[in-house]
């Protein structure tokens, strides 16, 4: 018996080759999945404590994809990867590489120079790699805690809370989200921006 996924709005669907990359073999609905992925998830958020980057050195492409493989290699084989096939999200997989290093090379610039305050850097990088969608899966959450890191660990100040002093529930929460990316999408930052912050 395999895993039968049926993503929500606003994820990504996995083709059956990619859910093959599950590693646990007892999984088999979308709420195993999710509470071995966020156990995963709470690994790497320890792994982080430990971690002393510059936000130079965060805004990395070894960072980057080393993030995910922490985030999520133990749940799919493919962690940590950028994906292989074109997907309802994101760019063409055949640019993902060219984008990414154009993110790499804007955020530095910014840092360097002060263009953004150091919350707009976080959510600008946020926004443009979910955007890309880099990976299989997990892009959202990758982003985010990319972005936490980034504000924490490279600036020094609190973490994003991500709607969650504004929102009590998760169904108005991820509509919210998905409404502020929207809105991102078409040159609102600051919209996505409060939202981190609400």
């Amino acid at each position: 018996m395999g895993l039968d996924l049926n993503p929500q709005y606003g994820q990504t669907e996995l083709s059956q080759e990619e859910i093959e990359g599950l590693i646990p073999a007892y999984i088999t609905t979308n709420a195993e999945l999710n509470y071995f992925e966020q156990t995963n998830i709470n690994e790497a958020l320890l792994w982080l404590i430990s971690q002393k980057p510059t936000t130079e050195n965060i805004i990395e492409l070894n960072f980057i994809t080393r993030l995910h493989k922490k985030m999520y290699g133990d749940t799919w084989k493919w962690a940590g990867t950028f994906r292989t096939t074109d997907k309802n999200i994101g760019i063409s997989r055949a640019t993902i590489p060219i984008e990414l290093k154009k993110l790499i090379d804007d955020a530095h610039f910014w840092v360097s120079n002060k263009v953004y305050e150091p919350a707009e850097i976080a959510i600008r990088v946020k926004h443009r790699i979910v955007s890309i969608h880099c990976f299989f899966n997990g892009n959202g959450r990758h982003s985010r805690l990319l972005a936490d890191t980034i504000i924490q660990k490279g600036f020094g100040l609190p973490k994003f809370t991500w709607g969650a002093i504004a929102y009590t529930d998760h169904k108005s929460l991820r509509k919210a989200y998905l409404q502020a990316l929207r809105e991102a999408d078409i040159g609102n930052i600051m919209s996505l921006l409060s939202f981190a912050m609400s």
